[in-house]
Parts: C-alpha cells; structure tokens; sequence
C-alpha cells in the first residue's frame, strides 16, 4: 500500500482523513489522494469493512473457503501483518477481532445510513442523498459468495429505501420528486414491479391519466416480453376506474354492432 509520495504520511494518525470505497469499485483514499493496494489486500480490507468486528476465524473462513481453517489463519494473520506494516492502514486490531479505524468513513456505511432515515420517517428531502446513495453495484466484477450475497443485500435496500422516498413524497404532494425517485428505482430494476405502480400512482394524482396509462401498457409489454407475465391484479387494479368508460363504450359498440345474419344483401 502507498499513497502519492507528495501527501506526507510519517507520524500522522493511520485513520485520518480515510475513506474506503466499495460502491462502484475498490478505492482507498487518503485526504483524497488514492492509496495504492494489492489486490489481495483489497479483498482483505472490503471484507472488514462489510464484516465489522468479525473475528480471525470468520474472516479466515470467508476468505480462503477452501483452505484447511490453519492455512486460511496463516494466510490472515500474513495479509494483517502487510497491512499494519504501512502507515495508511485503516484499520484496528483489538484481541481477536478485527475493524475499520473508527475515523475510516465507508460509503457502503452512507447507503446504510441514508436508508434507516429514510425508513424512520425523516422528510425525504432532508436525506437528499437518497436518489445517488448507491447507484453502483458493490464491487463488481468481484464473485466471492461473501460479495455477491452482500450486493444483493444492499441492491434490495436502494431499491426499497428509493419506493419509500417516491412514496413519501406522493403522500406530501410532491409529485416531480416522487416520480424522480420512482423513476430511479426503475432504472435501478426495469423488471421490478413496484416502481411502475408508484409511476402509474405519481401520475394519477396528478390527473395525467393519458400517462398513467402509456406507463402501465410499457410495463405490460417489457413484462410480457422478458418473463411472458402480466401485471399484478394490484396494479391492473389502479387504472380499473381510467378505463371503466372506454371498456363500457367498447362493449356497448360490439353490442350495437348487427348480426352478420341481420345484415342487408
């Protein structure tokens, strides 16, 4: 690990001015200068940072899942001694656990954050961060199971947190920020009802109900064509008092429409 020759590092506190991130990609940075870390020790620093206070033994395990549990200590207690051997080390070994330094800031920290306000009831644009708290994927292009289980797990919190901010603010009447949240969801899960009904919602309240309605058919089809579903009945359900007159003046048209028996030669 080093950090640009020209930022002064001797005899500083190892945790000042350190953020770790791991949305989008590995990056350490120290007062903002990019620290430059092995491979291998990246591994070893992502997991602390998603595991805090894990003990030798669990990091061990997740991160050599194949090795015999004394080669895996051995290959741990190897990475931990590089690591403190560099004063921009960012973390803190207290007995058998291992941690980030506590002035480290990690942004997967942010996301998680940004999401319990926003579930606590905070005014959505107080948590102004919530559309951009992340937008990437934790660590991609990494397969261990340990990072694809906590990807999925803060995937579902954006998505969440970004349907209660949509939802927030649908109830408070504002609806150009609701739909910009919904509209993010969407774009975070094409797939994924729950945003389009917020987006069919949005525009409802707002009485677009030509857009309401185009909403609902683009949702349809991308479904039908992708999974070869439909909507739910819930959100087939939303327009059912939009379409009730066309679906009426279509039925009283076939109604009315003779016979081909009554037809005149």
């Amino acid at each position: 690990m080093t950090a640009d020759p020209s930022v002064p590092t001797a005899g500083d506190p190892p945790e000042e001015g350190v953020s770790l991130h791991l949305l989008g990609g590995f990056r350490l940075l120290r007062e903002a200068v990019p620290v430059v870390v092995p491979r291998g020790l990246q591994r070893v620093i992502a997991l602390i940072g998603l595991r805090p206070g894990a003990t030798r033994s669990q990091l061990a395990g997740l991160l050599w899942p194949d090795a015999s549990e004394e080669r895996a200590l051995s290959s741990l207690r190897t990475a931990l001694w590089r690591l403190r051997q560099d004063p921009c080390c960012p973390m803190t070994i207290a007995s058998d656990t291992v941690r980030l330094g506590p002035a480290v800031r990690l942004d997967v920290d942010d996301l998680v954050g940004t999401a319990a306000r926003v579930r606590d009831g905070d005014d959505p644009r107080i948590a102004a961060g919530a559309l951009a708290a992340g937008r990437h994927d934790l660590l991609p292009g990494w397969y261990d199971d340990w990072v694809l289980l906590d990807r999925e797990r803060l995937r579902q919190l954006r998505l969440h947190m970004l349907e209660q901010v949509a939802g927030q603010h649908l109830t408070a009447g504002r609806h150009g920020e609701a739909l910009e949240a919904a509209l993010e969801a969407m774009a975070a899960e094409p797939l994924r009802e729950t945003p389009h009904r917020l987006v069919v919602r949005i525009h409802l309240a707002e009485g677009n109900a030509f857009e309401a309605v185009h909403a609902f058919y683009v949702y349809r089809d991308l479904l039908r064509r992708e999974l070869r579903l439909e909507p739910s009945p819930a959100m087939s359900a939303l327009l059912d008092d939009t379409l009730a007159p066309i679906r009426q003046a279509t039925r009283g048209a076939v109604t009315d429409r003779p016979s081909p028996a009554g037809r005149r030669t």
